[in-house]
């Protein structure tokens, strides 16, 4: 039995197609990366799968239980942490765990341990008296998902957790994630950072409602590319990245950092032309070099 399973789901708001017939199998025990832009689709399958929106179409089920018609079963087995803080800013850390495992009917002796291992995972031990809107961005991520997992969900559902949270407090935050697998829990995450998404065991893409590819990174990464990806490094970009369109070799050109990623089909073959291009415009070139394609790579390339 799979963790998660949707089958042709759709969510329609009047004439706009939310979500698109999307076919998942999420694995027991797997951080899974739901991937996509703002407005692709993420939230509005997560809140279909925890059963606060019914579907226009198909079906959906976590652990074998229907999301549609079973949610008090679906609720007890699954954690969830939206992509917005919503736990209480006038009230401590150890006051917000202790509302919300009564909400979750944790309570007396299970509720005291809960609580102790929560504070020792998350790092939280010492501030249980601290209010919550003290806190800084990261240790409030950790101390919401400490809450989404009071009950020990066997199902994680995690909303772009680590917007706006800086890399040291999302490196650690992941690796909360991978102690939570590790233990059994299956964790589905939505994110729009590819390096996070390199971290999943298994991702699919999602843009505009449908499912544009599926896999594990390497998969994905070896089987959906069209096209073979250059690497340019080169000063002025600005200048580089008009000059690079205007040839019309590549089917996308994009800046990378400080540097550029053009995709054709034998890419390598027009590193000559692409050199010459640019230094003709005065532009220096310091490196021109065929790259495996990256995880943005591949999401550039299906979207097109």
């Amino acid at each position: 039995m799979d963790a998660v399973v949707t089958e042709n789901l759709t969510k329609r708001f009047g004439g706009f197609i939310a979500v698109d017939r999307v076919n998942l199998r999420v694995p027991i025990g797997v951080i899974f990366g739901f991937l996509g832009p703002n407005g692709s689709g993420k939230t509005t399958t997560i809140r279909m799968l925890l059963g606060l929106l019914q579907p226009s179409e198909g079906r959906a089920t976590i652990l074998g239980f229907d999301c549609a018609a079973e949610t008090e079963a679906i609720r007890r087995r699954a954690g969830y942490m939206s992509q917005r803080f919503s736990l209480y800013d006038e009230l401590t850390v150890v006051e917000n765990l202790d509302f919300y495992g009564h909400t979750y009917g944790v309570v007396g002796r299970r509720l005291a341990e809960r609580k102790r291992f929560i504070l020792e995972l998350a790092g939280l031990k010492g501030r249980e008296k601290e209010l919550t809107r003290n806190l800084s961005g990261g240790w409030k991520q950790r101390l919401a998902l400490g809450v989404a997992i009071l009950h020990e969900p066997q199902v994680l559902f995690l909303d772009e957790p680590t917007a706006g949270v800086d890399p040291v407090s999302r490196r650690q935050f992941w690796e909360l994630l991978y102690t939570q697998a590790a233990a059994g829990v299956t964790v589905f995450v939505t994110t729009h950072y590819m390096d996070e998404a390199e971290q999943c065991q298994a991702l699919a893409f999602i843009h505009r409602g449908k499912i544009v590819a599926q896999g594990s990174p390497a998969e994905i990464k070896a089987q959906q590319m069209r096209g073979q990806v250059l690497e340019i490094a080169c000063q002025p970009t600005a200048v580089a990245l008009p000059i690079l369109k205007g040839l019309a070799l590549f089917e996308e050109v994009a800046l990378y950092g400080a540097r550029l990623h053009a995709v054709a089909e034998n890419a390598a073959a027009l590193m000559p032309r692409v050199e010459a291009a640019l230094t003709a415009a005065g532009v220096a070139v310091q490196e021109i070099t065929p790259i495996p394609p990256s995880l943005e790579d591949v999401f550039i390339s299906r979207i097109r």
